[in-house]
Order: C-alpha cells, then structure tokens, then sequence
C-alpha cells in the first residue's frame, strides 16, 4: 500500500508535522508525493522486485482529479488495486471533506468505479457521527471493500510556547491509543455492509490482530506500530500463527465477525 498519492506533486505541510503523544502519534505529513507520474515510472517498477501486490493510494481536490488518478493507474500492470483515500484529515481542500459526507463519498467512487477495472478499497474517516452511513453509500455504488479507520483529528499544544505543536494547527492521531475506537467502528461496519473489511488503528501485537478480526476485519493493516519497529508486522504475523496453533483455529478466516 502506497502513500497518498495525488496528480501533481505535493510538498506536504510546513514542519514541524509530527508529535508524540501519549499512546499514539499526531501527524500532519499533508500527502507530501511525487505526484502520480513518478510514482508510475519509478516507484511502481521499484516495488517490482519484491514480488507483492501493489495497492496505490489515491487522494484528490476534486471529484475530477480522482477520476484522472483512476484512469492513469487503470493500465499500470504492477497496480494491483486503488484504495480511494476519502479521509485524510491533513489537507484543506477534498481528502476528508468527501468521507464525512455519505453523498460526497458515493460521488467519488461511483466516478472512480467508471474509471477502472482494478479493486477499489475506499479508506473511511472516523470523524463523523455516523461511520456506517458512509460505508453503505460506498458499498452501494461499487466499492470492492472498505479500510478503516483512518486518523482522528487532533491537536497539541506546547505549553511553554503558548502555540500549537503542528505548524498545520491540527492533525491526525493514530496508534494504540485510537484502538478501542477502531475495534468499535469495525464492529459496526460489519453489521452494516457485506463488502470485506480491513481493520487498523493502534494494531502493535497478534492480540489487537484477532481482536480486528473478531470485530469483523478481514485483513489488517499497520501503520504508526511500524515506527516503534520496522520489523513489527513480521513480528505480529509469527505470533498470530503461533496464537492460531495455541487456540486450534485451523483457518484465520473463522474469526472474522465472531464477536458474538
């Protein structure tokens, strides 16, 4: 899975853009990319050799420019799927202001469905009252399956500066600290859509993986775990089929949604 990828090339937002916080990590990168055409020429066919799918990340502005974003990757032969990033709360314009909204978010991807033949994942924000009227509009207009959650907006303060510690005011806050959150939402997306889910938010153990699972994730993700050890999903894999053998679970798919 790719970064965010964007049409043009984006510099991000002004440092400083990221700050530690208790059980988690507030970031506010602002989709800083090469822009789509270098990551087709030189990011894709670097990926190449590791043999692994390769899922690009899209965020646009506009309706249009995930459209473009859609049309241009359609025919790339490395890119696996497109994950319609609908949710990054970092940027001032589109990003999260399609996902809050259940017309906005179908919008985007019935547009982007009509662009490509490729799987659509569609990355839902956790910052709306309502998470599972956002995934019934995705999954109504084509969306292959849905990813959640993305980050919540939050904010720090530096006490003796009297100023906030993001140059971008706020951001985004993921790591163990948003996992109950994750876990609940996955829950309820669950109940609410009959497209796969892949779970993630503060995942730093093969427990908080079933956990996801037994909410009702069919995959899971990694994110922030991986700047407390960059070998952590390896490490999360070897416990989770060390936690498979223990409990006699012969098919990790039988987790999926058993939380009774």
């Amino acid at each position: 899975m790719t970064k965010g990828t964007t049409l043009e090339p984006k510099p991000g937002n002004e440092p400083p853009r990221i700050a530690e916080t208790p059980a988690g990590l507030l970031n506010s990168i602002g989709l800083q990319n090469p822009g789509v055409e270098k990551v087709i020429s030189g990011e894709i066919p670097w990926l190449r050799q590791f043999g692994v799918p390769v899922i690009v990340n899209i965020s646009g502005y506009s309706v249009a420019e995930f459209e473009e974003l859609a049309a241009r990757l359609d025919s790339v032969p490395e890119v696996a799927g497109l994950e319609v990033n609908i949710s990054c709360p970092n940027i001032k314009g589109g990003g999260m202001a399609f996902g809050t909204d259940p017309q906005g978010a179908a919008q985007v991807v019935k547009r982007v469905r009509a662009k490509t033949r490729l799987p659509l994942i569609v990355k839902l924000t956790p910052n709306v009252t309502d998470i599972t009227e956002i995934a019934r509009a995705v999954e109504s207009v084509g969306a292959d399956a849905v990813s959640l959650i993305n980050t919540l907006l939050g904010m720090a303060i530096d006490i003796k500066k009297r100023r906030p510690v993001l140059a971008n005011v706020m951001g985004g806050l993921s790591g163990p600290a948003v996992k109950p959150i994750a876990v609940r939402m996955v829950y309820q997306v669950y109940r609410a859509v009959k497209i796969p889910i892949i779970g993630m938010g503060g995942i730093v153990s093969a427990e908080d993986a079933v956990e996801f699972m037994l909410a009702g994730a069919k995959a899971i993700a990694i994110g922030a775990g991986n700047f407390i050890d960059p070998l952590l999903p390896l490490k999360v894999l070897e416990d989770l089929e060390d936690w498979l053998d223990r409990e006699g679970v012969k098919d990790i798919a039988e987790l999926t949604g058993q939380c009774q």
